[in-house]
């Protein structure tokens, strides 16, 4: 039972199993299908949800202040000493958990808030994207622009921001046609425990990395290419003002919590912060990728790629099931919701889904595969794809695609 946890869904098999088709379907169809209502917005909800987050972190904080006190009386009581540090070494565990949902969830809201679906206020939206994205050390207005980029070119090889695959030429890899299984173990073969040193790499780091370096963005940017600089390629001369403004809530909160860390000590920065932080940046790593990477779903290139097209070619998944929808607000479960209509509030987007699935029937991607399981198989078999090809998919360790473009759609594509 628990290895067949860890097995590859249903729905991720039928994929592989059926030839690739673009959809047939059109914006407007889809359109259509979403009632009216669900695209207004309510600042009074956004903000009960906005103070229920912040609630929720405060209540975590101080009962993580009774842990130390809690567990020395389990000592003092004539309990064994074994049993004092295991206790504490649970609680901690608790609270690094939920406090680290907790701030992935304030990201989730800032997210929403840089599409301005939180409020019909401009102005409402970018206090609260930028008040919870700067506690958690994200450039909010940075962050809010190549975001945008992605939304207006999801899955586009040529345009898109995020995740964007590196092909064979990037790698030096020989032609397909004359390339060995040798060529392909020599670039991406690696022992286990390297591959889990860069996995947790990715997943602690890849966030903060992402910013510094733009790692896995758009590869058309010049080196040194970051979120920080507001001369960057990222940014449009009008919103510099914007990237200079996330800057100094940077270092306004970086101040803060030098000054927090100054009363509390190092320890307990690490302790009730950073810990929280890292893990916040790993379900926002894990999530964030996973919607865009995947073995099963294509890229487009520009003699195929349509919004529609790249917005369904994101996966739905259940992370976390109910734990995700609370404290990160649908943003898993709903995302290719989300990437049709982003104007929409994350409260709306499980009923968009119910009505998009209608019309887009197979073309509605979702995988209920085990996170962890999908985040290692992603990883490890998203390696690269083709220079060549109108819709293309990852290709493996083995410079092989596993799943292909049905031929009367497609017959040039490189698979």
């Amino acid at each position: 039972m628990v290895f067949r946890l860890f097995d590859d869904s249903a729905e991720y098999r039928n994929r592989l199993q059926t030839p690739f088709k673009p959809t047939k379907a059109t914006l407007a169809e889809v359109r259509s299908v979403v009632p009216r209502h669900l695209f207004e917005k309510s600042t009074l909800k956004t903000l009960l949800y906005v103070t229920r987050d912040v609630m929720l972190a405060l209540i975590v904080y101080k009962l993580g202040w009774k842990i130390g006190p809690l567990c020395e009386s389990i000592t003092l009581a004539g309990y064994p000493v074994y049993l004092g540090f295991l206790a504490k070494c649970a609680l901690w565990c608790l609270y690094w958990h939920f406090q680290g949902l907790i701030l992935a969830g304030w990201w989730c809201l800032a997210h929403e808030a840089g599409h301005g679906s939180l409020s019909p206020h401009s102005w409402v939206n970018n206090v609260i994207g930028f008040t919870l994205h700067t506690f958690i050390l994200v450039p909010y207005y940075a962050w809010r622009s190549t975001h945008h980029a992605h939304h207006k070119a999801t899955m586009s090889v040529e345009r898109d921001e995020n995740f964007v695959p590196r092909t064979r030429s990037d790698y030096g890899l020989p032609p397909a046609q004359v390339a060995h299984v040798s060529d392909y173990h020599e670039i991406f073969e690696e022992t286990p425990i390297y591959t889990l040193l860069r996995m947790l790499f990715m997943q602690a780091l890849g966030w903060q990395w992402y910013l510094a370096t733009n790692i896995m963005g758009s590869p058309r940017y010049p080196p040194g290419t970051n979120h920080f600089n507001p001369s960057s390629a990222l940014f449009k001369p009008h919103e510099r003002s914007g990237i200079i403004t996330s800057n100094v809530g940077l270092a306004t909160m970086s101040f803060l919590l030098y000054k927090w860390t100054s009363e509390v000590g190092l320890a307990n920065f690490f302790a009730f912060y950073f810990v929280p932080y890292l893990l916040a940046n790993h379900w926002i790593v894990m999530l964030t990728y996973l919607h865009h990477s995947d073995p099963s779903i294509p890229h487009y290139r520009k003699g195929e790629w349509t919004f529609l097209r790249g917005a369904i070619s994101t996966v739905d998944r259940p992370l976390l099931g109910w734990a995700g929808r609370f404290f990160l607000h649908n943003i898993s479960h709903d995302h290719v919701a989300h990437h049709l209509f982003s104007g929409i509030p994350f409260y709306n987007q499980p009923q968009v889904t119910e009505a998009i699935r209608s019309v887009l029937k197979d073309d509605y991607n979702y995988d209920s595969t085990n996170t962890f399981r999908a985040l290692y198989r992603t990883f490890t078999q998203c390696c690269f794809i083709e220079d060549d090809g109108d819709v293309v998919f990852y290709k493996n360790r083995q410079g092989k695609a596993v799943r292909i473009v049905a031929k009367d759609e497609q017959s040039d594509t490189l698979l």
